[in-house]
């Protein structure tokens, strides 16, 4: 504990999944944190939840006014901004490209990438003015290989949002600032239940069954958790990060790192049999 004594953060879309145990984390090691998130309900509770060191603003991440206030709430309140964590977010439509709505698209793409423009819009300056700082932008897997969300639109935002993190990390970093991005593999949250449909509640409660779907999905048995998110971004927020700038860093157990072991053994048992069949 305590890997983060001082720093003040801001966390958007803290009030479920990866961000809301980002949050807890966060306090757990020393940081004092503003939370953003639509939920009014939700983010005074959890703020309540952390105590002292912990304030919530309700926030439409995708108007600028409203991410700029969030911005300047941290440093009225504690003084300072030392991370930035952009990682709200929210599904997008599936399907195939003919049958993509513009509207519902033009929404995505505010939710997943302008967001995280306002957000380091409005941070570059507090930091710039401090000579450090750290932001960090939730990035995906389906954002480096496609195929790894049900939505082409999501992987679309989330490749824009790896390479403008890359993009700003290269102009910020001459002022100290180190801007990196984290990409998920299956991390059992209520994302893919929101996505195929279900209400923000019932989404909410999917995460057991997400657990269990995805357990076998890449070499470590077990689905991703909000956990494992939280303690990366723990990593990039601290100090001991202090030299990894434009970096995407993949939390995804090796899903994309090719064919499972198993997998791939069981493949060339078939391939021997199929032999053995063609040489009868």
């Amino acid at each position: 504990m305590g890997r983060l004594d001082g720093k003040v953060a801001v966390i958007t879309g803290a009030t479920s999944g990866i961000g809301l145990r980002t949050a807890e984390v966060f306090v757990a090691e020393g940081a004092r944190i503003v939370i953003a998130g639509r939920r009014a309900a939700e983010g005074e509770a959890l703020a309540q939840q952390l105590g002292a060191n912990c304030v919530f603003r309700q926030t439409d991440v995708t108007v600028e006014d409203q991410m700029q206030a969030l911005i300047a709430l941290a440093v009225e309140k504690f003084g300072r901004l030392d991370c930035l964590f952009n990682n709200a977010g929210g599904p997008a439509q599936t399907g195939g490209i003919e049958g993509l709505d513009v509207e519902r698209f033009d929404a995505a793409m505010a939710t997943l990438v302008r967001s995280v423009m306002l957000g380091m819009k409005h941070a570059a300056p507090v930091m710039r003015s401090q000579g450090s700082g750290s932001i960090i932008n939730n990035g995906s897997i389906a954002g480096r290989l496609a195929g790894f969300s049900s939505s082409m639109v999501y992987g679309a935002a989330k490749a824009a949002v790896i390479h403008f993190t890359k993009c700003v990390a290269m102009e910020l970093g001459e002022s100290g600032i180190r801007v990196n991005s984290i990409s998920p593999g299956a991390i059992a949250t209520g994302i893919f239940g929101k996505a195929l449909g279900l209400s923000t509640e019932a989404a909410e409660k999917t995460s057991a069954v997400m657990r269990e779907v995805y357990k076998a999905a890449q070499p470590i048995p077990r689905a991703g958790l909000p956990d494992d998110i939280a303690h990366a971004a723990v990593f990039l927020a601290s100090d001991e990060s202090s030299f990894i700038n434009g970096h995407d860093l993949v939390v995804d157990g090796a899903i994309t790192g090719g064919r499972n072991w198993s997998q791939q053994q069981a493949g060339y048992v078939a391939l021997r049999k199929a032999f053995d069949q063609g040489a009868g």
